[in-house]
């Protein structure tokens, strides 16, 4: 596949948070998720991802860091406005599909920072629980910048429309408890593109635009690794805290109000994704009745 290749400026990361020899990744992970500038954010991101895997980055899993006030970091554009209020056109013109384009890239931006909060909010993890998730924020970087240079061949940057703040209003809600986090953003949310991202692939492709149709293979293949992701830490925090995973969701997904899921299913990519077989079920029969409470 040829994609095209975004012209990524070597933005060093900002104040005291530079990934110098012994820089930490909590610490890191949160100055890059102050960064403002989506390119910088996406660039420095992937360095960080890099120099982790050199080792070059230590770990204080049990750190607890203070939030700055200017979180998430992101652009004056583009416009955040109420879902509703939206810009909708036909697919099958090319102004059409750069808004399409536009929604998935605002949809990228916002997983790089919620990747990176996940990373520097939740202290106590395991070092394999921050191992992952900096993966999906280096995903999430290669996923924007991707669909970022395919809008500048449209004639449009990101930015160019207005665009909506659902994925940061759960991640927000969920602030202050990681199994609510994991439950809601990576089980409830992301899975959703799961099921949208075919519909919205061949719509691209009988359009024309393969090129914007094997960018979404790619970000579903990668998606499906990141809500594994989430699903593997959810059952993780649910065996250590003695909650059955099922009836703990149900619940989460009410306080915390989550939207109710609509079909159709990508059954496939949800399986494959790491949900079980009563959860496939009770999507497409939302009474089954819920597995009897974990005992054990």
């Amino acid at each position: 596949m040829n994609f095209p290749v975004p012209l990524e400026p070597p933005v060093p990361l900002p104040g005291p948070d530079s990934l110098e020899s012994g820089a930490e990744l909590r610490a890191a992970a949160r100055a890059i998720c102050r960064v403002r500038d989506p390119w910088a954010k996406a660039h420095a991101t992937r360095e960080l991802a890099t120099r982790y895997a050199r080792d070059a980055v230590t770990v204080d899993c049990d750190a607890t860091l203070t939030e700055p006030a200017d979180l998430p970091g992101r652009p004056q554009r583009p416009e955040l406005v109420d879902p509703r209020q939206l810009e909708r056109r036909s697919m099958h013109t090319a102004a059409g599909r750069a808004v399409l384009l536009h929604a998935l890239t605002h949809i990228e931006f916002n997983a790089i920072n919620l990747a990176l909060d996940a990373v520097w909010r939740f202290a106590g993890m395991p070092q394999a629980y921050y191992t992952d998730w900096l993966k999906v924020a280096d995903e999430e970087a290669h996923h924007f910048s991707l669909l970022s240079a395919h809008l500048v061949k449209l004639g449009h940057a990101y930015g160019d429309f207005t665009a909506h703040d659902g994925l940061w209003e759960m991640a927000r809600k969920t602030d202050g408890d990681v199994l609510a986090r994991m439950a809601l953003v990576p089980r409830t949310l992301e899975a959703r593109g799961l099921d949208a991202s075919a519909p919205i692939r061949a719509r691209l492709a009988q359009a024309g635009d393969h090129a914007a149709a094997e960018i979404l293979d790619v970000i579903l293949r990668d998606e499906i690794g990141h809500v594994l992701i989430g699903n593997r830490w959810f059952r993780h925090l649910c065996e250590a805290r003695g909650l059955e995973p099922h009836a703990t969701y149900e619940q989460l997904a009410r306080q915390y109000e989550a939207p109710r899921l609509k079909g159709p299913f990508n059954l496939e990519a949800r399986r494959a994704a790491g949900f079980d077989a009563f959860e496939l079920a009770a999507l497409e029969n939302p009474s089954l009745e819920t597995p009897p409470p974990f005992t054990g």
